[in-house]
């Protein structure tokens, strides 16, 4: 069974976050800088909640607040969807289509080990089944 520890083997070792009293617009000039579309909301080591480009979608832009004036906290989501290291690939779509959500924070031992993306899991399932394709051909032509 292919887990996300499988997906974060590869992927960079980075985790970009905020503090709840960063404004949006700090938080917008980091996702643009970083090339990513959410972030992690964190005090010290502890993680608060994530802020992604929806929640910039819907609770800025649609409500009229100010990005330079609206801190990280006063729009991030809370409630959040965690893995960890073990949970299959297939349970993390699976949280993400009942969710709606396109980033999964990965805690381990109480400790954020990084996030992965929709983009991530479509990538290593494609890569996966390219494997698998490759092997059975193999196995045929043999």
């Amino acid at each position: 069974m292919k887990t996300v520890k499988n997906i974060i083997q590869n992927k960079s070792k980075s985790i970009y976050s905020v503090t709840p009293q960063t404004s949006v617009l700090d938080a917008l000039q980091v996702m643009m800088d970083k090339n990513i579309s959410a972030l992690l909301v964190m005090e010290g080591p502890d993680l608060k909640g994530i802020f992604t480009e929806r929640d910039y979608a819907r609770k800025i832009i649609l409500q009229g607040k100010s990005s330079k004036e609206t801190s990280i906290q006063e729009v991030m989501t809370a409630e959040l969807a965690i893995v960890r290291l073990n949970t299959s690939i297939d349970q993390c779509m699976q949280i993400m289509t009942e969710r709606h959500i396109r980033h999964l924070p990965i805690v381990e031992d109480g400790m954020v080990a990084g996030m992965i993306s929709i983009g991530d899991l479509v990538k290593f399932v494609i890569e996966d089944q390219k494997q698998t394709i490759e092997q059975l051909q193999s196995y045929i032509s043999s």
